[in-house]
Parts: C-alpha cells; sequence; structure tokens
C-alpha cells in the first residue's frame, strides 16, 4: 500500500472516530452558564491549565467566554502555520475562547489535538 493511500485511510479513521459522542448541532453556542459534556469540559480544562501556564497565573482566575461546535476545513484547525501543508479533510471539533485579565484567548480542538490560537 502506498503511504499517500495509507495516510488517507488513516485521515479518513480519525475524522470518523472524532466525530463520535457528539450530540449538539454544528452550530451551537455554550456559554460558561450552560452544562458542557464531559468532553467539552475536559478540553475546557486542559485548554485553561495550558493558558495558566502561558500566562504564568492560576487557573482559577480563567473564565470560560465560550465553546463552539464547529468543522474545520482542514487538519490546521483554522491555526494554519506559515510553511505548513495540512490534509484537506472536514474535521469536527471546537472552538474555545477564555477569559483572563481582561482580555479573550482562543483554542480550537480537533480530533486528538488542541490548540492554542492568536491571531
Amino acid at each position: 500500500m502506498s503511504r499517500k493511500i495509507a495516510v488517507g485511510i488513516l485521515l479518513i479513521v480519525l475524522v470518523a472516530l472524532s466525530g463520535c459522542g457528539g450530540s449538539k448541532p454544528a452550530s451551537h453556542v455554550a456559554s460558561a452558564k450552560e452544562g458542557l459534556t464531559v468532553k467539552e469540559t475536559s478540553l475546557v480544562e486542559k485548554a485553561r491549565k495550558d493558558l495558566a501556564k502561558r500566562l504564568g497565573i492560576s487557573e482559577e482566575k480563567i473564565s470560560l467566554k465560550s465553546i463552539e461546535s464547529v468543522e474545520w476545513p482542514d487538519t490546521s484547525l483554522g491555526c494554519p502555520e506559515e510553511g505548513k501543508m495540512y490534509a484537506q479533510v472536514v474535521l469536527p471539533g471546537y472552538k474555545i475562547v477564555l477569559e483572563a485579565n481582561g482580555k479573550s484567548y482562543e483554542y480550537h480542538a480537533g480530533g486528538n489535538d488542541l490548540v492554542f490560537c492568536q491571531k
């Protein structure tokens, strides 16, 4: 089997697996006051932990502004890095917006990845 075919099959499997378990429509935006799924809670906790480390503050000083189900058009999760190539597949995921010190910070999640995405 060629490497391109193997990579293609792997991406199809990852996309199929990442879509399991989400019951909210793609347009759903949850505020901090709504109940979150276990997956959403886990992603928010990971993002808060990462942001606390980046800013050198405690996690308690970071609040969830919103979490939105999205479909990323490729594996860059909406945060492409210059010079990198990304598989062009639709990838279900989330856009998470956290707030600390009066400023918003964005994280994008899809598959098993969570990336800090400041534009």
